[in-house]
């Protein structure tokens, strides 16, 4: 690495270091709103119990979000947006009927004969 790169680099390692320990304010800050849980799932018409299913949780945590005792981080979070925004997406992948869902791809002479059939 070029020094000058490398000066650049500890610089803004030792800026981070200041504004993680107060001594400095950050340049700019980045805030995200936290996803309102009760009228995505109301949107759907879906009840607590249904919802929770849906994404996958219990319905205990779907409660404690939707009272703000808890709030969705991660990938949770990440659903909650998909499913707000595109909900035709979520609804087709869980309503999927079981034998229609994506197989793994196969491998070596397996995958090759399996093509050759396909092909008649």
């Amino acid at each position: 690495m070029k020094d000058d790169l490398f000066a650049e680099l500890l610089e803004s390692v030792r800026q981070g270091g200041a504004i993680l320990r107060g001594h400095t304010r950050p340049s700019r800050v980045f805030r995200f709103e936290d996803p309102d849980v009760r009228a995505v799932r109301e949107g759907y018409g879906l009840s607590q119990s249904k919802f929770a299913a849906l994404m996958g949780i219990s319905a205990a945590t779907l409660r404690n979000w939707e009272q703000g005792r808890r709030k969705p981080e991660g990938s949770a979070r990440v659903l909650l947006q998909v499913v707000a925004r595109n909900p035709k997406a979520v609804l087709d992948v869980v309503s999927a009927a079981p034998n229609k869902r994506m197989q793994p791809p196969r491998s070596g002479a397996r995958a090759s004969s399996a093509r050759r059939r396909a092909r008649g």
